[in-house]
């Protein structure tokens, strides 16, 4: 039977509906494709990223990993030298076996400290930081005062001779107050008697009260280090 017009306008409509539909799906699916593609160029761009991150991360970590383990042979081979030293200057060969005292050869034992009194001509005189630098070579350092007994016996160790005017010693001025080199501050200030002026470190000398002078002035000094227990 052959359509009316009718339905045959009808068909057309809807082929022309579905038609229209699907540029519609169609075009909707393309428009979400474009608006998301920056998207994910951005995710794609952000894995690669951490990807190379993660890379260079672990190639960081071997390299780290690499450095410790050099670092702690090297501080292993350093504790064992510095054992080594320390073993032969406080226990020296003699006769086939060791010998162990209470300090180094050319030190004094004293309160089970050891002290070196390095009582250098004018011209071999150094200022503070260059005397504590000598001290350090030592394995010790300008010599810390914790006591009355301490005191009198640097003092009475420290002879005005050949030029001397000073021993320099652990304790200088820093921002307004008398420290010493552990950081802690002098607590007999009738140790001595002048201001704690920036700039200014202490000498001792036999015979004569401590003595506040400019840092950069050259005296003999005073090393002191720990004693062995034998």
């Amino acid at each position: 039977m052959e359509k009316s017009d009718v339905e045959k306008q009808n068909e057309c409509v809807q082929k022309t509906h579905d038609t229209t539909g699907k540029i519609i799906k169609k075009r909707g699916k393309q428009f979400i494709i474009i608006k998301l593609a920056p998207v994910f160029q951005f995710v794609l761009k952000s894995l690669f990223q951490r990807k190379r991150i993660g890379k260079e991360l672990r190639k960081d970590k071997k390299n780290l990993t690499e450095l410790i383990k050099n670092m702690e042979e090297t501080w292993n081979e350093l504790n064992v030298s510095r054992a080594q030293w320390s073993i032969d200057a406080y226990c020296p060969k003699k006769n086939g076996g060791r010998n162990c005292t209470y300090c180094p050869s050319g030190w004094n034992y004293n309160l089970s400290s050891c002290y070196a009194y390095n009582d250098a001509k004018p011209s071999d005189q150094r200022n503070w930081e260059g005397a504590r630098e000598d001290c350090k070579t030592k394995k010790s350092d300008l010599t810390v005062v914790s006591n009355n007994a301490e005191k009198d016996y640097v003092k009475t160790q420290s002879p005005a001779t050949g030029g001397i005017t000073g021993f320099w010693i652990g304790l200088r001025a820093v921002e307004g107050k008398w420290k010493w080199l552990d950081g802690s501050d002098l607590t007999n200030q009738a140790w001595i008697q002048q201001p704690a002026t920036d700039g200014k470190c202490v000498t001792s000398l036999q015979n004569r009260e401590w003595t506040s002078v400019n840092c950069t002035e050259r005296n003999a000094w005073i090393c002191e280090k720990k004693a062995l227990s034998v």
